[in-house]
């Protein structure tokens, strides 16, 4: 197939453009490098060495003898350009991963909430107004988050993006239907992701768009299959309080011996999926699209879950670092559960990665290898959700900064 990657220079879009390349289709990424300024923005650095993506692909080819095409699109702001961009190549399918990605950067300020819905949500209404607009049968695929059922407990388990209801009609009957589960968005940006549901929603019932959405877990680990061929291939690797997920986080912080950053009571529970499973749920969603004119298909892409002290505790015993017990940034529950299901990955044959697997040693040696790039001081998450909640924040963890004498 002729994919085109929406993102592709990111996190997840590097592993899986490279994953779909490697599998013989025809790979070009949009990308309009935002993350990459970003980074610039923050004064931090991916831990892992990142070429240009011009680079990265010259790379590619030279390794495998397959291109992957690049081109300079914002799909938030160049909607002619991405409009014309899709009339010209029509590609089968489209992976939509090029919105803004991080909740605490978008709690940050006026300006970075309104940055992410302004990107997020036209990034992803262009894209369906442009396939609209040019009756294009591609399927699109989108990156969402299981952040949009937010974190309340209420004993029983999360569907897969339907809920079965009863409801009960005029004259007394009850009739049943299956709606969205209702949506809890704990931050701009998780709530961006659930405009995008319903964009996907009337699009899909309007004008028969074919669309997955994968409501994703919390990704751990660095490399793939493709990214370990060749040391330049190297996927980015985030570990500022920002961008950074959390057992990443705890384990780099293991690897350089800076405490383990609980905040909280560390009893929030989250939904986790290693990278490598990541690409590949997207591989299994490509093969296995909605028919035309049918509803949005949903899944829930994560393996296991595990509350957040936990980790922190399992990597505190096999390492040795010490834990810092931290106000909480974010304004949620102290405590939740969470019951996901995930049946549909395991039907079509995912077999998870889990964290007994081994490759927690391989992020903490990728850790090691490039600890001389870590900015001790961009550790700390300070990027708090309201503006009482700003003045708790323990923005030195480590205690290393000078204390005035009074």
């Amino acid at each position: 197939m002729k994919i085109a990657v929406m993102g592709g220079d990111g996190f997840i879009g590097w592993p899986t453009s490279l994953h779909l390349s490697d599998a013989g289709h025809d790979v070009h990424i949009l990308d309009n490098l935002s993350r990459r300024w970003i980074d610039t923005e923050l004064g931090v650095q991916s831990l892992t060495p990142m070429d240009s993506i011009q680079e990265r692909t010259r790379i590619w080819h030279a390794e495998t003898g397959r291109r992957i095409h690049f081109n300079l699109i914002d799909l938030a702001r160049d909607y002619e350009l991405l409009k014309k961009w899709l009339s010209e190549h029509r590609p089968d399918a489209i992976i939509h991963f090029a919105e803004q990605r991080a909740a605490p950067y978008s709690m940050k300020s006026d300006r970075h909430k309104n940055y992410t819905v302004n990107n997020n949500v036209s990034a992803t209404h262009n894209l369906l107004n442009a396939l609209t607009e040019l009756n294009l049968d591609a399927h699109l695929i989108h990156l969402g988050t299981m952040g949009v059922y937010g974190y309340s407990t209420v004993g029983a388990a999360i569907p897969e993006g339907y809920l079965p209801v009863g409801i009960e009609t005029a004259d007394g009957e009850t009739v049943s239907q299956e709606i969205l589960y209702p949506s809890n968005p704990g931050s701009i940006y998780h709530m961006t992701k659930c405009l995008d549901q319903l964009l996907f929603q009337f699009y899909a019932r309007n004008d028969g768009l074919r669309i997955t959405d994968l409501h994703q877990g919390i990704v751990w680990g660095t490399h793939t299959e493709q990214t370990r061929r060749h040391a330049q291939l190297i996927n980015r690797f985030d570990y500022d309080g920002d961008y950074g997920t959390v057992l990443n986080r705890f384990l780099i912080q293991a690897a350089i011996g800076y405490p383990l950053t609980v905040h909280g009571t560390g009893g929030q529970t989250r939904a986790f999926i290693h990278i490598q499973d990541s690409v590949r749920c997207i591989e299994l969603a490509l093969k296995n699209p909605p028919v035309r004119g049918a509803r949005v298909e949903i899944f829930n892409q994560m393996t296991e879950t595990h509350r957040v002290r936990d980790l922190a505790e399992m990597i505190a015993r096999t390492s040795g670092a010490k834990i810092a017990w931290l106000p909480n940034p974010r304004k949620e529950a102290a405590e939740n559960e969470l019951i996901v299901r995930n049946e549909k990955f395991l039907d079509l044959g995912l077999e998870p990665t889990t964290l007994e697997d081994g490759l927690l040693g391989e992020i903490v040696d990728v850790a090691k290898k490039f600890a001389y790039r870590v900015d001790r001081s961009r550790v700390p998450a300070i990027s708090a959700w309201t503006k009482d909640i700003a003045a708790t924040i323990d923005h030195d963890p480590e205690g290393k900064r000078l204390k005035s004498v009074s």
